[in-house]
């Protein structure tokens, strides 16, 4: 029977290694970080996008006043996401939504007919979706 020759790794071979290991890290890095930089808050006033706000460039809490429909809201911007503190619209479905933070969820006042959608990406670690 044929015997296979002993491989043995030799100096090349390290240095592939090394090179895979940090073009891998810095990769990884640079998609990260890429991915925090695009979450927008898109503010819209009876379906018309009356302002869009880059969340990651705030450097404080922002706050608006938004007057629609004869209601108003009052906004707070901030690098985690965007929510209605103030509202005097009857139902005050857009002050108990909360905060929003991820790409997709929205705020929607029936009554003012003002919506805010988040944007664009943002890196997390929480489940996405659940199979199975």
């Amino acid at each position: 029977m044929k015997r296979f020759p002993e491989l043995k790794p030799n100096g090349w071979d390290m240095m592939v290694l090394a090179v895979v290991v940090v073009l891998g890290i810095v990769l990884s890095l640079g998609w990260m970080s890429a991915e925090t930089d695009r979450l927008t808050a898109k503010i819209s006033v009876d379906g018309v996008e009356t302002e869009a706000v880059n969340l990651p460039q705030l450097r404080q809490e922002e706050e608006r006043t938004i007057q629609a429909n004869g209601y108003t809201l009052y906004l707070v911007l901030s690098q985690k996401g965007v929510q209605v503190r103030e509202s005097d619209c009857p139902t005050q479905d857009c002050v108990h939504t909360g905060i929003i933070t991820r790409a997709g969820q929205s705020i929607v006042c029936l009554p003012a007919r003002v919506t805010v959608q988040l944007q664009g990406t943002v890196a997390e670690d929480g489940v996405d979706a659940v199979l199975g």
